[in-house]
């Protein structure tokens, strides 16, 4: 409590203007929340994905590691699906029920592995797609769509 010099009297704490700061957090509205984020990135991933390898069909097996590419981005795309399906049993189940929690840290720890195998393969992708100065800007003058 103030007193009447707008001063704080002792032993007593500031008032909060926000209420629902003293609230505890929901841990399973968070972890819901960072699944759907992180479902957000997989499916910009994906779809990055799914066109490099149009690119790499469309410029068709003379190209220098076609066969490496098209194995990269196949093997990333299923790795994608998979996690993205691990993404929606996570966030379907509940954390705040004990008897959930040995799974849900089971299956988070799968997604994390997964995810992290799925950017090394996307390393490799993008090493091995590296095109010659020019070609991209070439591609585009030909097919600007």
């Amino acid at each position: 409590m103030r007193d009447g010099s707008g001063l704080l009297q002792p032993g007593n704490k500031p008032e909060n203007p926000n209420p629902r700061r003293n609230q505890p957090i929901n841990l399973n509205h968070y972890a819901t929340k960072k699944s759907v984020a992180e479902s957000m990135l997989d499916v910009a991933l994906f779809m990055s994905n799914a066109t490099r390898l149009k690119a790499v069909l469309e410029h068709g097996p003379s190209s220098h590691y076609y066969t490496a590419l098209i194995a990269l981005i196949s093997i990333s795309l299923l790795l994608q699906v998979v996690i993205g399906i691990l993404l929606v049993v996570i966030a379907r189940l509940n954390l705040n029920e004990v008897e959930n929690q040995w799974r849900l840290n089971q299956l988070n720890n799968a997604a994390t592995i997964l995810v992290f195998i799925t950017v090394v393969f996307n390393v490799f992708i993008t090493a091995f797609g590296a095109q010659k100065p020019g070609f991209l800007a070439a591609g585009a003058a030909r097919d600007p769509l």
